[in-house]
């Protein structure tokens, strides 16, 4: 029996999407697995009362996110919905239905990130209600902008500059904006009763170093999905991906290491705030820039996160702006000067461009996030009473505490 052109043609076309799926089926498997990362982060971070809260909120967060992405997000960052008979769904190997759960984990970032900032004095259904509305309609629409075109501002970039925004796995897009939304959560919430004493600022000492340690580690395994399954095909995966990430990274250690003066806390989150940084032209850079990226990155969070601790009221338990925030956007604008031909790079990016786009998206997450969490204080309110944050959001909202000691 002969074998025909189109035969052997469609045999590799099915193999081919088999591929791409099963590859980005194990992307999102890595980032899903990034959300345990958060919540060991958060558990080891918090005071033994607030341990159950974390881990509690960033699961719930998950399942509320899944769903507002589910029925709004998508649609509004790609124009597509899930209303049709399985047999339509599933065409191609079921590609598009693992691509929305490959996206959905980078869109549950969002409330995982906020987390962080808003830990041990957030009430949980409103901090819900938030996750859903940030999820469904904030994030979505800068990340349509941004990675569908809509709205004509990529087309707008390109027109007068060249090149439109480049943001390859999400530095701005997902990390930015997630940092600059918590800082309006975190902004509205205040400080943490305690913080201020006999008119001095007190830290709270983290209550679990080996769950903030095991925390970061899962976060730094699974980014390299983040990072490198951004390409979504097969075809696409690029080895230069997963080296920049190593060496924003390790940049970020290095940097968190000597600017953090041994604190592990800060050397745990250094490589967290290299890999944020290095998502946006981790494509595109040479990894020596890659390297300067993290290690910007890794001194950026510690001196941030020290100033706020330590000289403001802004109570960010994680110090998830600077980390996400500002590094995120130190990424958007990182992607502008590394990616240029003429620091290394593989060129086809502009730095003004990068610049812009990285405001557009600091701008969509304050306005976003300003209206949310704004509507929700006035309605609900979003801070536990005085007595709750004393006994600890366990006791307070779940009725149980993370031993069962007295």
């Amino acid at each position: 029996m002969s074998v025909t052109a189109s035969q052997v043609h469609g045999a590799v076309q099915t193999l081919t999407q088999s591929s791409d799926t099963l590859f980005l089926l194990l992307g999102a498997i890595m980032v899903f697995l990034m959300h345990a990362g958060f919540a060991f982060l958060e558990v080891g971070t918090v005071r033994h009362k607030n341990q159950v809260n974390a881990l509690v909120k960033i699961l719930a967060d998950f399942g509320i996110s899944a769903l507002a992405y589910f029925f709004i997000g998508y649609w509004v960052a790609y124009g597509a919905n899930f209303f049709a008979d399985a047999q339509t769904l599933s065409q191609g190997n079921g590609y598009e239905l693992v691509k929305f759960f490959f996206l959905l984990t980078f869109a549950a970032a969002i409330p995982a990130i906020v987390s962080g900032g808003i830990a041990e004095r957030a009430r949980f259904y409103p901090i819900l209600v938030a996750t859903f509305l940030t999820v469904g309609f904030v994030y979505p629409l800068f990340e349509g902008m941004i990675w569908n075109g809509n709205f004509g501002l990529q087309a707008w970039f390109e027109t007068q500059f060249g090149y439109g925004f480049h943001d390859f796995a999400g530095s701005v897009v997902v990390h930015g904006v997630g940092g600059w939304i918590a800082l309006v959560a975190v902004l509205f919430l205040g400080m943490r009763k305690g913080r201020i004493r006999a008119g001095k600022h007190t830290n709270f000492a983290p209550s679990n170093i080996p769950f903030l340690a095991l925390g970061a580690w899962i976060l730094c395994v699974g980014w390299f999905g983040f990072n490198v399954m951004s390409a979504q095909t097969l075809n696409g995966i690029s080895g230069l991906v997963a080296m920049n990430s190593l060496m924003a990274m390790v940049g970020g250690i290095v940097a968190a290491l000597i600017a953090g003066k041994n604190d592990p806390g800060f050397i745990h989150n250094g490589p967290l705030a290299g890999l944020v940084a290095v998502c946006a032209g981790s494509d595109l850079m040479h990894p020596i820039g890659a390297l300067v990226t993290g290690s910007i990155a890794g001194a950026l969070f510690v001196y941030l996160f020290t100033y706020l601790q330590n000289k403001t009221k802004i109570d960010d338990v994680l110090g998830v702006w600077p980390l996400h925030g500002v590094c995120g956007a130190w990424g958007g604008i990182a992607a502008g000067i590394f990616g240029q031909s003429a620091m290394g790079g593989l060129g086809g990016v502009s730095l003004s461009v990068q610049i812009l786009g990285t405001l557009a998206g600091v701008v969509i997450a304050l306005i976003g996030a300003l209206i949310v969490y704004g509507i929700i204080d006035k309605v609900y309110g979003l801070r536990l009473s005085e007595e709750d944050e004393f006994n600890g959001a366990d006791l307070a909202i779940h009725k149980i505490s993370s031993t069962n000691e007295d």
